[in-house]
């Protein structure tokens, strides 16, 4: 997987480790994940989410004759954050044939949390 020239690169995620089973990014909280009031924006951190829910996903099949795709996301915002780096932790709750659902939680550096999602993603067989 290239991040180079996507939203990956463009919002300075990085992977920290990869499992089938916990997938650990960050994502840094600066001019390119604030909102105007200069919060970290909810937008930014539901990218964050839907990324390690994909990437989770993508370890789960064979990219040859699949790709994955987020179909829904669910993100509630817990509390706000000015700067530093947030960490999102994602473990599967579900890995199906079609769908997989995707449990993430963002921390800041104290562990404190800043967001929940659930992600819904879908496999689709890659054309021939």
């Amino acid at each position: 997987m290239t991040a180079e020239n996507t939203l990956i690169e463009a919002l300075g995620i990085e992977v920290v480790s990869l499992d089938k089973n916990l997938v650990v990014l960050k994502m840094p909280v600066d001019k390119r994940t604030q909102q105007p009031a200069g919060f970290l924006h909810g937008g930014a951190s539901a990218a964050l989410a839907e990324t390690a829910a994909s990437i989770g996903a993508n370890a789960y099949v064979d990219t040859h004759e699949s790709s994955v795709f987020g179909i829904e996301i669910n993100a509630n915002h817990i509390k706000s954050k000015r700067d530093g780096v947030v960490t999102a932790k994602a473990t599967p709750l579900h890995t199906g044939k079609t769908t997989m659902v995707w449990d993430i939680k963002i921390v800041d550096e104290l562990g404190y949390l800043i967001s929940v999602s659930r992600c819904t993603i879908r496999i689709v067989p890659r054309r021939k």
